[in-house]
């Protein structure tokens, strides 16, 4: 069983991280594909910049949920039948951030994963999580790049982690294998990024 649930958590949190808020929102309310439009990624920045506000933080909230779902159940059944519960939500966490990136529901078409890479964090170890979201808050309201934000606060991630002690090296594994990924997804906005024409995030308009 111990080696079963790798496999179970990779496939449902493969599956049900797949299913896209951003996405489905935005057929839903507007008649549009929001991979589409701007940047063309099914994200919760994106879809600010493109619809503005109203429903963005909808789409916010849903992708955090799901992967709190995700690793509350998986984090509790690896501990259940004797592997780390760290290692649970991160290999959970990571499969979910695959899920996300390439759902098989949408043409292996999806979002970057930020937000469930985020929420996993949390439940790994929550000062990590704390000190990624204080240096994201910080790049995001000085600079104001989202994309610059994020990936330096996942950056700071297995550090921090590695300060202050994990389970099994397997979840500083997992949690880079994650942090890379990220970085990856986020390619078309390190090109933007260094040709400076990255667009900056905003509370108020759609697009600054």
């Amino acid at each position: 069983m111990k080696v079963a649930i790798f496999f179970i958590a990779a496939v449902c949190a493969y599956l049900l991280s797949g299913v896209n808020p951003a996405i489905v929102l935005s057929h839903l309310i507007y008649h549009q594909d929001i991979r589409t439009l701007g940047s063309k990624n099914p994200g919760f920045t994106n879809f600010k910049r493109v619809f503005g506000g109203r429903y963005a933080w909808f789409v916010f909230v849903l992708d955090i949920l799901k992967s709190v779902l995700l690793c509350l159940v998986f984090g509790w059944a690896f501990s259940a039948v004797g592997n780390s519960y760290q290692l649970g939500v991160a290999f959970t966490g990571f499969c979910a951030m695959l899920g996300h990136a390439y759902p098989v529901w949408y043409g292996l078409k999806g979002g970057k994963g930020f937000l469930v890479a985020a929420a996993a964090i949390w439940f790994i170890d929550w000062r990590s999580a704390l000190i990624a979201m204080a240096i994201m808050m910080l790049l995001l309201f000085t600079v104001k790049y989202m994309s610059l934000s994020v990936m330096t606060a996942a950056v700071s991630c297995p550090l921090t982690l590695l300060l202050f002690g994990v389970e099994t090296p397997w979840v500083l594994v997992c949690v880079t294998l994650s942090v890379l990924f990220l970085i990856y997804r986020h390619k078309e906005n390190i090109r933007r990024l260094r040709a400076g024409t990255e667009s900056k995030f905003s509370l108020k308009s759609k697009v600054e």
